[in-house]
């Protein structure tokens, strides 16, 4: 079982005013989905607080979601609309839930919460296994910033700013990378990088086919310069 690093400490300001909650991010993310979607239902492993699942239901899309953390689901269940979302406690990895669904997605870097290759792996057969044939699964996850690394070094600081600072610790042997967060008090969240290629590979051992990959969910192209990358695999047969 995946530990769960969002409890009510992490659940009770994360929806706190920030870059991913912005229109210019949200919207062209549910645009994107709610076209993949068409009209069948879409499954969010990593449900959270309803960032992208509740704007998605607006535009008339079935949304059921995995979630590890409870604490974060009952903030979702506070927020209006939350009533036409389905939500199954457990680690999206293996869960099932009933029903096949047209989308599977997993956004904002989830993927590397499984923080060992096996899970990562298993979380692409758990979505293959929720897909009808030819639907779709999305992920949105950073490219890992190595470059930013120099040699010898172990810490890149991301994030100076009043009231919080940001450090991430990487073990290139493993492809660990732990997320140091200090305002309060110091969060420390554990994740495994992982690169498009170990993906796509991922995505092969499932059945699944890559179709597209963009630098950003505005669906401009990816390069070797793309900090992030949204991309789609297609369940074959």
């Amino acid at each position: 079982m995946t530990e769960d690093h969002f409890g009510e400490a992490v659940a009770g300001r994360y929806d706190d005013d920030g870059p991913m909650f912005g229109g210019d991010v949200v919207g062209p993310t549910v645009d994107v989905l709610a076209e993949l979607a068409g009209d069948g239902p879409a499954l969010e492993l990593g449900i959270g607080t309803g960032r992208i699942a509740l704007p998605l239901a607006r535009r008339g899309v079935p949304v059921h979601g995995i979630d590890l953390s409870q604490a974060m689901v009952a903030r979702l269940r506070e927020k209006p609309g939350s009533a036409e979302i389905g939500t199954t406690i457990g680690d999206f990895a293996t869960t099932r839930v009933d029903g096949t669904f047209r989308l599977v997605y997993l956004v904002f870097n989830t993927i590397m919460n499984l923080t060992t290759q096996d899970a990562q792996v298993a979380c692409f057969a758990n979505a293959a296994r929720h897909l009808e044939p030819g639907g779709s699964f999305v992920i949105e996850v950073l490219v890992p910033d190595l470059r930013r690394l120099p040699p010898g070094e172990r810490y890149v600081v991301f994030d100076v700013e009043e009231g919080h600072v940001g450090v991430d610790e990487y073990d290139v042997v493993e492809q660990g990378l732990v997320s140091h967060h200090y305002t309060d008090g110091l969060v420390s969240v554990p994740f495994r990088y992982v690169w498009p290629a170990e993906l796509d590979l991922m995505a092969r051992i499932a059945g699944l086919a890559l179709r597209e990959r963009w630098s950003d969910w505005d669906r401009s192209a990816f390069t070797s310069e793309s900090r992030k990358h949204v991309s789609v695999w297609r369940r074959v047969g």
